[in-house]
């Protein structure tokens, strides 16, 4: 099965930075596009950067400037550099890929979702 694990998050104050990051693992051809979301309490899942497979990177316009996803193929992880955090970036972040999987003779492509990890930006 395939995998996708989180880490990097934690409690930072106002201007301060997180990395985050994504590995995936399992049963994996190749990895399309990868993604960064936020989702904040009461509030729907938002996407916050994205990255394709041939590294052309698309940000909300909220953390233009300030945030910087990245990917490392070799390893199979998605990073999330996040810098002069505001207390508005609190949430909770998951990663998500676009996963190809393959068999003999046929190959499959669906979204995974990591587990989230919390970022909480205060003072």
């Amino acid at each position: 099965q395939v995998q996708l694990v989180e880490s990097g998050g934690g409690l930072v104050q106002p201007g301060g930075s997180l990395r985050l990051s994504c590995a995936a693992s399992g049963s994996i051809f190749s990895i399309g596009a990868m993604r960064w979301y936020c989702q904040a309490p009461g509030k729907q899942r938002e996407l916050v950067a994205s990255i394709t497979s041939g590294g052309t990177t698309n940000y909300v316009d909220s953390v233009k400037g300030r945030f910087t996803i990245s990917r490392d193929n070799a390893q199979k992880t998605v990073y999330l550099q996040m810098n002069t955090l505001k207390p508005e970036d609190t949430a909770v972040y998951y990663c998500n890929a676009d996963i190809i999987q393959q068999s003999q003779h046929y190959a499959y492509q669906r979204a995974y979702w990591g587990q989230g990890t919390q970022v909480t930006v205060s003072s």
